[in-house]
């Protein structure tokens, strides 16, 4: 079977990085990251967040093929913010929101378990 090992699908090659970063030669403030081992579930929730920045002009992500774990997250912004700072502001925005649900979820199981 040509289908290539299940854990080329979440597991990051040597000398790879995890995140790269493209700058756009076209257009002023905008940029690509291009995340390894991801998929559309990480590609979504990220755009979301992007759009809820004020600064941010466009947020779009791609999936290139199927077979090739990574996605393509394309970035524009205003002039007063720049991809990076916006991409950055995402993912530690999402690191607050996930880390407040695994409280709220742990405080929801304790109760649970007391009450039983």
């Amino acid at each position: 079977m040509n289908a290539p090992d299940r854990y080329e699908r979440f597991v990051v090659p040597e000398g790879t990085k995890k995140v790269s970063y493209e700058r756009d030669t076209k257009i002023i403030n905008a940029a690509s990251f291009i995340i390894e081992r991801e998929e559309h579930t990480i590609g979504n929730i990220l755009r979301m967040q992007l759009h809820r920045d004020e600064n941010v002009l466009f947020a779009g992500y791609k999936l290139p093929h199927p077979l090739k774990y990574k996605i393509i997250i394309r970035i524009h912004t205003a002039s007063q913010s720049s991809p990076m700072q916006a991409y950055n502001q995402a993912i530690n925005d999402l690191d607050k929101e996930l880390d407040h649900l695994k409280n709220a979820l742990e405080a929801e199981f304790a109760k649970f378990s007391r009450d039983y």
